[in-house]
């Protein structure tokens, strides 16, 4: 197996808007430090996604250095930075109506932007210093906002592999961002290497194999715009991505969980301690 290294690595502040790339990051229990930390609820606490409103991808949210601000921007709109509040007033937030629990509320100026940004009455949370949400898969973790898992790791071995077979259709071939993944790996020459990733480390940084990421529609949302742009990738991977265990979704990546928090950096070496045995995933198990 050749030598692997970390190609990129990004944060998403608030679920469902665009990512945020970084050069090194510190990553603690939940994933990268500040992902999906922040969410957009409609007003009975519901979460937003780019499954049902792809426009938040047209959006940019970037925590400010020392962390204390969050500033929100988009094309065509002026630039709002606000005060990040860590505590202090709550409000029930739920997601995928499986986990309910308290969102801290942030500042109006903040709802009020994302709401004309959207055309919808939305408001911010975020997570409260108590917040426990448990993953689940081979190795158990916690997540923050996150669907249900602390990382999402791909490679670009394998969106190569996709993105061949996409342009044999007649398609575009696709950008990696369309997955929205927290860390990338270079190096690896067989596809979807990741999915027998059982455990590994880079920097300072361990990781556990839970699950493969099964897709939903958000990676037929061009990322750019904030536009569906469907049926690819989708398409082409139910024709070899298809994972009956799984329900029959189809999966592209793998999710992670932090067996040991640390400080990673894009050029760093990924070293696998440990692999899945040849065409066995006991994850689905332990849903």
């Amino acid at each position: 197996m050749s030598a692997a290294s970390i190609a990129a690595l990004r944060y998403y502040p608030v679920k469902g808007l665009t990512g945020v790339s970084v050069e090194h990051a510190e990553v603690t229990a939940t994933g990268l430090r500040h992902d999906r930390a922040f969410m957009l609820v409609n007003p009975d606490g519901t979460f937003l996604s780019q499954r049902t409103v792809p426009a938040m991808a047209r959006l940019r949210a970037e925590v400010l250095a020392g962390g204390d601000g969050l500033r929100l921007s988009t094309e065509g709109a002026d630039t709002l930075e606000v005060p990040v509040a860590y505590d202090g007033k709550r409000r029930d937030v739920s997601l995928f109506a499986k986990w309910f629990g308290a969102g801290v509320v942030q500042d109006p100026a903040a709802d009020e932007w994302f709401s004309e940004q959207l055309g919808r009455p939305v408001a911010l949370v975020r997570t409260t210093p108590e917040h426990e949400r448990p993953s689940w898969g081979v190795h158990q973790g916690s997540t923050g906002f996150g669907d249900a898992h602390a990382l999402l790791v791909t490679s670009l071995s394998s969106l190569d592999c996709l993105n061949e077979r996409i342009v044999e259709t007649g398609a575009e071939p696709i950008p990696m961002d369309r997955f929205r993944p927290n860390l990338v790996v270079t190096g690896w020459p067989e596809a979807h290497t990741e999915d027998r990733v059982l455990r590994a480390s880079a920097g300072g940084l361990e990781i556990g194999y839970a699950a493969r990421a099964i897709r939903c529609a958000v990676p037929t949302v061009d990322q750019a715009t904030g536009e569906k742009r469907g049926p690819e990738p989708t398409r082409s991977l139910a024709k070899y991505r298809r994972q009956p265990d799984y329900g029959g979704g189809v999966s592209f990546g793998m999710k992670a969980a932090v067996l040991t928090p640390g400080t990673v950096t894009v050029g760093d070496e990924i070293l696998v301690h440990d692999w899945l045995p040849e065409g066995t995933d006991p994850a689905p198990d332990g849903r």
